[in-house]
């Protein structure tokens, strides 16, 4: 997380979909799953809403289809979420499943 938002990165890789989708005569992204892993260093349900209201949006205007979703907070430094051996848990269970 990155000021309550996602990074800048994935925000221009969600941006690059809009050229994919101009390519068919439907101007559709192809239909995906998605996950959302989200480490921050906030822990509140108020601190990933920004990021939970845009997945949604996001996900809703591609039609995708949400299939999990991490939220791991107290993660400050690299290797915090050691101390967090639940938050990998989780993770390690949505990809299982997947």
């Amino acid at each position: 997380m990155y000021y309550w938002s996602i990074s800048g990165q994935l925000k221009c890789a969600f941006d690059r979909l809009f050229a994919v989708a101009e390519l068919g005569p439907d101007l559709a992204n192809p239909v995906k799953d998605a996950v959302l892993l989200m480490a921050a260093e906030g822990d509140t349900e108020e601190n990933f809403a920004p990021v939970r209201a845009y997945y949604k949006a996001l996900l809703d205007c591609l039609g995708w289809k949400d299939a999990g979703i991490v939220y791991a907070g107290g993660n400050m430094a690299a290797g915090d979420i050691e101390a967090h051996p639940e938050q990998l848990e989780a993770a390690r269970q949505l990809g299982a499943a997947l």
